[in-house]
C-alpha cells in the first residue's frame, strides 16, 4: 500500500512540474492557445474526432494573432509569408516524427511523404521525381479519359434521372479509378459498379481519425491509440478494406513480375506500374529500389493521392454553383473556346487546351485556396541553430507549421475578401506572388509527387462537364458537410444536373 501511496504520490509531481514547466517555462510558454493543448496533445485529438480543427483555429488565430499554441511544444503560424522560410527550397527546417507515423511496416524506407531525413528523402525521390513529371503524366491522357468517359456516363445518368446526385462521391469515385488506370491499366471499377470498391472508402473514412491521432502521439503511444478504434463500429471491417488496398500493390506487382517473365523482359503494357519498373531495372541493385519500393508507390497514390484529388475538383464545382456570377462567366468562356475551335465542341477535351482557358485556370486555382484538402498543418522543427519568423526567435528543435485552410486566406496576402470564392484575384499581376503563398501541395523538397496528376485530372473532367451539362445545388444557402481528420473531406454535395441544349 504504501509504495502504491508514493508511485502515486511521484506521478501527481511529475503531472503537476510537466504541468508548470509547460505553462511557464517552456519557449512556448508565451503564445496564447487553449488551455489543456499546453501541455497535453489531447486538445488535437479532440478537435480531430470532431472534424472542424480548422474552424477552432482560424477563430483563435483571428483573435490572438499569427502565431498560437496548439500543442505543448509546437505553434501553429497563420502569416502566409513565412511559408517559404519554412517549406522552401534550401530550407533547414527538418520534418517531425509526425510524418513517421504514416510508414507501412513493410517498407524498406519510408515512402515520400514519411521520409524524415533529408538526406535520405532526396535520395529516394531523385530516382522516381521523372515518372511524376507532367511529360510522363501526359503520355496517360488517353487513359484519364476512358475515366471521364465513365464520370460522364454517371452524370448523363443523373440528367436522365432529373433526381439529385451527390457530385462528391461521383468524383470520388473518379479519383480512385484514375489511379486504378495509371498503375494498373484498369480502373477498380467504382464508376463502373456505381460502388465502393473492396470499401475502400470507408475504411478510409473510418479509420484516417485514429491514422491522424496516432500521428501527434509520442512514438510508444501509437499503437494504444490505434487499438482504440476496435470500439468503433465497423473498425474491423475497415481495417480488412484497408489492407486489401496495401495488398491490391503486392498483386499488382507480383502479376507485372509474372507477365514480363512469360513475354521474355517485353513490357507490354505501357503505365505508371511500367514506368516503376523502368526504374527498378536502371537502379534497383545500386539504390534498393524493388517490388517492396514499387508496392509503396502504388499505396501513396491510392491512399493520399484520390481522396485529396477528390476535395480539389469537388471544391472547384461547389464553390461555382455556390456562386452562380462565377458559373456563368466560366461557361461563356468555355462556349467561347469551342465556339473558336480551342476546345473539343464534343468528346474528350484535352489537358494542353484546358490549361490555356485563363477564367477556368484562376477557378481552379481559387477553388484550391478556399479549400485545402488537406486540413492538418504541416509540422518542422525549427533549425539547430535556431530562426526568427514575424519578429519572433524560436530557438532550435522546437516545432511550428502551417495549416493550409488558414494560411490561404491570410488576408494580408489574399485581400480582405479572402474567405470568399473570387476567381478573378488570379487575372490579376500579382497572380505569380499569390501561387507563393500557397500550401495545397506543399512546398519546395516535399511538393507533393502527384501533383501533376491531380492537375491532370482536374483539368480535363470539367470543362467537358460543363460544357455538355448545367450544375445546380439542390439548396443553394445551404453550406456543405466539411469532416476534417487529416483529409478535409467534402461530403453529401447534393446537385441537380441538367443537359445543357445548343
Amino acid at each position: 500500500m504504501a509504495v502504491m501511496l508514493i508511485l502515486l504520490g511521484g506521478l501527481v509531481t511529475w503531472f503537476v512540474g510537466w504541468i508548470i514547466y509547460c505553462r511557464w517555462l517552456h519557449p512556448y510558454s508565451k503564445y496564447p492557445g487553449p488551455f489543456l493543448a499546453s501541455f497535453s496533445r489531447l486538445w488535437i485529438i479532440k478537435e480531430l474526432y470532431s472534424g472542424h480543427l480548422e474552424v477552432t483555429l482560424k477563430k483563435w488565430h483571428a483573435k490572438h494573432g499569427p502565431i498560437i499554441r496548439i500543442a505543448e511544444n509546437e505553434v501553429s503560424v497563420s502569416d502566409s509569408t513565412v511559408i517559404k522560410a519554412i517549406y522552401g527550397a534550401g530550407t533547414t527546417f527538418t520534418k517531425t516524427e509526425f510524418y513517421s507515423a504514416f510508414s507501412m511496416p513493410w517498407s524498406r524506407f519510408p515512402e515520400h511523404f514519411c521520409n524524415i531525413d533529408p538526406k535520405s528523402h532526396g535520395e529516394r525521390r531523385k530516382l522516381v521525381n521523372h515518372v511524376y513529371t507532367m511529360t510522363n503524366v501526359g503520355r496517360y491522357e488517353p487513359a484519364i479519359e476512358e475515366c471521364i468517359e465513365l464520370l460522364y456516363q454517371r452524370v448523363k445518368d443523373a440528367s436522365e434521372s432529373g433526381r439529385p446526385t451527390d457530385m462528391a462521391l461521383w468524383l470520388r469515385y473518379y479519383a480512385f479509378d484514375v489511379i486504378g488506370i495509371l498503375f494498373f491499366s484498369r480502373p477498380f471499377g467504382f464508376l463502373e459498379t456505381k460502388k465502393d470498391y473492396r470499401g475502400w472508402i470507408n475504411a478510409t473514412d473510418v479509420l484516417i481519425l485514429f491514422m491522424a491521432a496516432s500521428a501527434f502521439v509520442p512514438r510508444w503511444m501509437r499503437s494504444l491509440v490505434l487499438m482504440t478504434s476496435i470500439v468503433v463500429p465497423g473498425a474491423m471491417a475497415a481495417v480488412k478494406a484497408m489492407d486489401t488496398m496495401s495488398d491490391a500493390g503486392f498483386e499488382a506487382v507480383e502479376k507485372r513480375q509474372k507477365e514480363l517473365e512469360e513475354s521474355g523482359g517485353v513490357m507490354e503494357k505501357d503505365d505508371m506500374l511500367a514506368s516503376f519498373f523502368r526504374v527498378m531495372e536502371e537502379h534497383g541493385d545500386l539504390d534498393n529500389f524493388g517490388p517492396p519500393e514499387i508496392r509503396g508507390e502504388i499505396y501513396t497514390a491510392i491512399i493520399a493521392g484520390s481522396d485529396t484529388t477528390a476535395s480539389a475538383i469537388t471544391s472547384v464545382l461547389y464553390h461555382l454553383t455556390k456562386n452562380p456570377r462565377t458559373y456563368w462567366k466560366l461557361r461563356d468562356e468555355i462556349d467561347t473556346a469551342v465556339a473558336e475551335g480551342r476546345i473539343s465542341s464534343s468528346g474528350r477535351v484535352r489537358y494542353a487546351n484546358a490549361v490555356k482557358l485563363p477564367y477556368f485556370d484562376a477557378c481552379c486555382k481559387e477553388g484550391m485556396r478556399v479549400h485545402a484538402s488537406l486540413g492538418l498543418s504541416f509540422p518542422r522543427y525549427t533549425p539547430k541553430e535556431g530562426v526568427e519568423l514575424l519578429g519572433e526567435f524560436f530557438p532550435p528543435g522546437v516545432k511550428v507549421g502551417c495549416n493550409p485552410q488558414i494560411v490561404q486566406r491570410d488576408k494580408g496576402v489574399f485581400g480582405e475578401d479572402a474567405d470568399e470564392f473570387v476567381p478573378e484575384r488570379w487575372l490579376g499581376r500579382n497572380a505569380a506572388d499569390l501561387e507563393r503563398h500557397m500550401l495545397n501541395f506543399g512546398g519546395g523538397p516535399h511538393m507533393c509527387l502527384g501533383k501533376n496528376i491531380s492537375m491532370m485530372e482536374i483539368y480535363k473532367a470539367l470543362p467537358e462537364l460543363i460544357r455538355d451539362y448545367d450544375f445546380e445545388l439542390v439548396d443553394p444557402k445551404k453550406e456543405w458537410t466539411l469532416i476534417n481528420r487529416w483529409f478535409h473531406q467534402p461530403k453529401n454535395v447534393q446537385t441537380i444536373v441538367t443537359k445543357r441544349k445548343k
